[in-house]
């Protein structure tokens, strides 16, 4: 039988704030971003170690944020919506939630986020009528859009899997510096394949990048041309339509789906925005 407490919505949060999908297919939306703490990747090395010694070209952007994590009352979040006047957004769908990391498929955290979407279904259910500090709105149901990024080296829960909207799958490269039998899991991406709404996310960097994709994950995996999408390798101004501009010719020579990361372009390396 479950205690009160694990029955008690919490998060290990790294951070949340509300921004623009600056990646991807939904790039442009209302993005609301639930940071989770932890991941079973360390691309790049630790602080970029692997970078510096010239062993891999790119290195997570996010790894101070994810390292750090507090433990929180998924109430705290929905009190933020409020403040902000997006609660109504949240609840339709027309702000989406993003649930990233670290990875977001570690254990625990697809536990806590499973946990996270059944309550705002409760909320829903004894709250149809709430005051937005404006109107009266009326919500009949929870049409909350759930993106999760992964890295695809987990495999997604079937209760999850169900109550995603989007998966965005960024599986890792050699440029990540993590070993291939630790990067490539099968199972993993044959099951993101069976979901409705799916893109592979790719961070390139040269052209042997992309042949890789191919060899590694289009090929074996049988993955479709309009659910792979290349992404620069960048964490900065100083070079993005430089590198925006490689990404577009491998898009078109290769066929494949091309965009850039319009956070760097608009705030550079600031977090949380």
């Amino acid at each position: 039988m479950e205690t009160q407490e694990q029955n008690i919505p919490t998060l290990n949060l790294s951070e949340n704030f509300y921004s623009i999908q600056g990646e991807g297919i939904s790039s442009g939306v209302p993005a609301y971003f639930i940071r989770l703490k932890g991941c079973n990747f360390l691309c790049g090395g630790h602080n970029g170690s692997l970078v510096k010694e010239g062993k891999t070209t790119w290195w997570c952007d996010s790894e101070a944020v994810w390292r750090k994590g507090a433990i929180t009352l998924f109430d705290n979040i929905m009190n933020d919506w409020r403040t902000r006047n997006i609660i109504e957004w949240v609840f339709s769908g027309r702000v989406h939630i993003v649930w990233t990391g670290g990875e977001p498929t570690i254990s625990r955290n697809q536990r806590d986020i499973m946990n996270c979407i059944e309550y705002m279904d409760r909320w829903i259910a004894t709250n149809s009528l709430y005051y937005n500090g404006n109107s009266d709105v009326k919500i009949l149901q929870n049409c909350a859009f759930n993106e999760i990024e992964t890295n695809g080296s987990i495999v997604i829960s079937d209760d999850l899997f169900d109550r995603l909207q989007q998966i965005n799958c960024s599986p890792k490269l050699a440029n990540s510096g993590m070993k291939e039998d630790i990067r490539i899991v099968p199972d993993a991406i044959n099951k993101i394949m069976k979901h409705h709404n799916y893109q592979f996310k790719f961070v390139v960097s040269t052209e042997a990048d992309i042949q890789e994709i191919i060899r590694d994950f289009v090929t074996p995996f049988n993955i479709p041309g309009e659910h792979v999408v290349l992404m620069p390798g960048l964490d900065c101004q100083a070079n993005f339509h430089e590198r925006t501009r490689f990404v577009m010719e491998m898009a078109k020579k290769y066929g494949f789906i091309g965009l850039t990361r319009l956070h760097i372009s608009c705030w550079d390396k600031t977090c949380g925005v």
